[in-house]
């Protein structure tokens, strides 16, 4: 078929009725990811840990990424309906605990009970999609994707500051729990799949190595290892070896794996893996200490700092939206990729200029330079691994590629965390820092509010000077993503869906073209 001829076939009946609970599911994962971005500086100083703030949000990514490899395996082994009702009660569950939490380890702990349910929404609802639109026609969803996203995404950030500023943050987590039993229910009664075959027998213990493997070596990453007792960092380290180490020779051996080896041999499959880690490592530190250097460092208001996110959204959903009609029309998808890198680099690099003076002007071109490259990437990666992938491995596929960037967010935050804590603690004047004792743990934005206004002009230099130049180290991870998608091989899309294509061949040998 000649790529710029395509007559575009009607939604498929299962997927019009599903896509309504979908969208719902994917709102619900998204909202999680930024509604604690303009609370965290709140929450952490409420519950006296400043100073763990990156540990709040390690803790949910840590979770929600060790769950990701079994989510997908499992969808692909006993249904992807299963899983995904599965994780929805999981994570409405969490956040109930979460608004109970009374401390920073309590809230730490109940965060990843729920991370681990958020981590099987994403997974599922993108396989299952992956499932029942073939990927030359998925193009044109992902800008009704993309809207599900953006809306939860400019709602999280509003909504988190607004609750913050008028109510308490307790009420985040009061909110999802409607929400997530209105998600399960519309699930429950609007997705049909074709059955599975119950011969597979899941990689338990790889996927417990694997999940251990990946807990050592963000923990490793992060700034608590190394300021704990000495002894710690060489255990971690001898942990995540023993478990890479555990987990690579048990997926040589067993006949089904949580993520086959042999995926990686397709070029197709290893360059996005590769480009999503160095993505989520990026663009997830960024956006995670964005808010608190908007709030602390420039004095804006939660409410403020997240509508600052607004900007990023929009260029997000614009490139997406563009993105992905252009490919059903044309077949094409490399060229995305390579100019999305390109430009979320330049626009982290906009944010290494910044300082405590910078005006809000300059923030907002950084957030919709970064958004039109970053509505380029994340999508094509998927869209490219599940065309290069059968049916029986579309879980592990689509699960390896969102692992992949949530191990690259969670190594990212923990990693920018550690240096923003460094520089800050040497930026505060020694006579500040000696003044506010312990309370430098504990500094909110309402906290600083209440320090003496030669105080609060010190801290706010201090953390304006600190956080800024990280961001020239994200836009350098950023560059070799952009070297990365460079090889990425384009492959004619298939036309077809596998739900409706059920006798299609159920082994598909890697390339490496």
């Amino acid at each position: 078929m000649d790529s710029t001829q395509h007559t575009r076939p009607p939604m498929p009946p299962a997927l019009r009725t599903a896509l309504p609970g979908l969208l719902l599911v994917m709102f619900l994962g998204a909202l999680d990811q930024t509604i604690m971005a303009s609370a965290l500086p709140t929450v952490a100083g409420d519950l006296h840990g400043l100073d763990q703030m990156s540990t709040i949000i390690t803790g949910y990514l840590v979770a929600a990424t060790a769950a990701m490899p079994l989510t997908g395996k499992l969808g692909d082994a006993y249904g992807r309906k299963r899983v995904l009702q599965a994780s929805l009660i999981l994570f409405t569950l969490g956040a109930g605990l979460c608004s109970l939490a009374q401390s920073v380890p309590e809230l730490i702990a109940y965060r990843a009970v729920q991370g681990a349910g958020g981590g099987g929404l994403m997974i599922a609802a993108q396989a299952v999609i992956g499932e029942l639109v073939s990927p030359r026609e998925r193009g044109r969803f992902l800008g009704i994707i993309g809207a599900a996203f953006i809306l939860a995404a400019v709602a999280g950030p509003l909504a988190g500051g607004a609750v913050v500023d008028l109510l308490s943050w307790r009420w985040i987590f009061y909110a999802y729990l409607p929400v997530g039993c209105a998600a399960l229910a519309v699930v429950s009664l609007t997705l049909h799949l074709p059955p599975v075959s119950r011969e597979r027998r899941v990689d338990y213990g790889g996927a417990a190595l694997l999940s251990l493997a990946i807990v050592a070596v963000i923990l490793l990453c992060s700034g608590g290892a190394h300021n704990g007792p000495q002894w710690l960092v060489p255990v971690l380290a001898a942990v995540a070896s023993a478990a890479v180490v555990g987990w690579l020779a048990t997926a040589r051996r067993v006949k089904d794996p949580v993520i086959p080896l042999a995926l990686f041999r397709d070029r197709a499959f290893s360059i996005p893996t590769a480009v999503s880690f160095l993505i989520g490592f990026a663009m997830f530190a960024s956006v995670s200490y964005l808010p608190a250097f908007l709030q602390v460092g420039m004095g804006m208001s939660a409410t403020a700092s997240g509508a600052m996110l607004v900007a990023l959204m929009a260029g997000l959903l614009v490139t997406t939206t563009v993105s992905g009609a252009l490919i059903t029309r044309t077949g094409r998808y490399k060229a995305y990729p390579v100019a999305g890198t390109l430009l979320a680099a330049l626009g982290t690099l906009l944010f290494s200029t910044l300082d405590a003076r910078s005006g809000p002007a300059l923030v907002t071109v950084a957030m919709v330079v970064l958004g039109l490259g970053i509505g380029l990437v994340m999508q094509v990666m998927v869209l490219a691994v599940q065309n290069s992938v059968q049916r029986r491995d579309l879980g592990t596929a689509t699960s390896t590629v969102a692992f992949m960037r949530q191990v690259g967010a969670s190594v990212g935050v923990a990693v920018i965390g550690s240096l923003i804590a460094a520089r800050f603690a040497l930026a505060v004047p020694g006579d500040v820092a000696a003044a506010l004792g312990s309370r430098i743990n504990s500094l909110t934005p309402k906290a600083l509010e209440a320090l003496p206004a030669q105080d609060r002009a010190a801290v706010a230099e201090a953390f304006g000077r600190a956080l800024p130049p990280v961001f020239g180290y994200a836009a350098l991870v950023l560059l070799a993503a952009f070297v990365a998608t460079l090889f990425l091989p384009e492959r004619e899309l298939r036309t077809t869906s596998f739900s409706d294509a059920p006798s299609e061949p159920t082994l598909r040998e890697p390339r490496n073209d």
